[in-house]
């Protein structure tokens, strides 16, 4: 009777021992979790930052100025001679 006593008072230390060790792995992951949730958010932020980012640059009056400005870009008169447009062939079969 007392080694089953032991036995089982061995088992109950070991399921013991079992469930602190499984609540902590548990709080450890949440907190794991938690921070990924925060860096998530702090980089959709900051995604969205630089797609706004992208947009103002891009605008095409923006890009003209500079062109103007740093480049010393003009737009050719309307008639001349020396323009020509390029236009994509359509049996290339490249998409675009």
């Amino acid at each position: 009777m007392i080694k089953l006593n032991i036995c089982l008072f061995i088992v109950l230390i070991l399921c013991g021992l079992g469930i602190v060790t499984a609540r902590y792995e548990t709080r450890k992951l949440f907190m794991q979790q938690e921070e990924q949730q925060k860096l998530t958010e702090q980089l959709e932020t900051e995604w969205n930052q630089l797609r706004l980012e992208q947009t103002t640059l891009a605008m095409p009056a923006r890009v003209e100025a500079i062109a103007r400005k740093e480049l010393g870009m003009i737009t050719p008169p309307p008639a001349a001679e020396n323009i020509l447009v390029i236009r994509p062939d359509p049996t290339s079969g490249t998409a675009e």
